[in-house]
């Protein structure tokens, strides 16, 4: 198992045989250390598409995804981590039993994780990587000036001007033209005159 962000082995398992409720186990345990990932991303294996790791999604509500057939590229960064392996360990090595290969096989794991940077990671080692990481993640942001809220609408420029004409009350001109508010103020120019018994003309 294979971390895609910070390249880190999460798990190596040997054994003559596993079924998706070893997987769904060791996936369990793997959570409890290090937390519930975002998806899981693995190929068609029987063992991946059993009846046990469905109801394991199902009921932790995790999101895995299945690459498609004959597509190892969708999968480069496991692919590209089992090819390595193959590679360096098992073409190379002669197991005893099954507890030899635990232990070396562990052994090449913690190697991959604290002693190998990667170019992808700036050059640092997975684990330092993952350090890094979770540090920046836990520590809050810290709050600087452009962070700080500002003012939604900015100060007017100097000579303009900001002084609005009284509205009546009662009167509704929200969401009005320029047009229509004006042929309001008339209308009650011309309501005033005409209770004062004045008469006015426009022209």
């Amino acid at each position: 198992m294979v971390d895609e962000v910070t390249r880190e082995c999460l798990a190596a398992i040997p054994d003559t045989s596993i079924s998706g409720r070893r997987v769904a186990h060791e996936l369990t345990a793997l959570i409890e250390r290090r937390g519930k990932p975002g998806m899981i991303v693995s190929v068609n294996g029987t063992e991946l598409t059993s009846n046990a790791i469905l109801r394991w999604c199902s009921e932790r509500r995790i999101e895995w995804h299945y690459i498609a057939l004959g597509k190892p590229m969708q999968n480069c960064f496991v692919e590209s981590f089992n090819g390595r392996m193959r590679d360096e360990l098992l073409n190379e090595t002669m197991f005893c039993n099954l507890a030899h290969a635990r232990i070396v096989i562990a052994a090449w794991a913690t190697d991959y994780n604290t002693e190998r940077p990667h170019s992808a990671l700036d050059y640092q080692t997975p684990a330092d990587y993952a350090r890094v990481l979770t540090t920046a993640i836990a520590r809050p942001a810290g709050r600087d000036e452009s962070s700080a809220r500002r003012a939604i609408a900015q100060p007017a420029p100097i000579g303009v001007n900001t002084n609005r004409a009284p509205v009546a009350a009662g009167r509704k001109t929200r969401g009005r033209s320029l047009g229509q508010k004006l042929l309001v103020s008339f209308s009650e120019q011309l309501d005033l005159r005409r209770r004062s018994g004045r008469h006015c003309k426009f022209t």
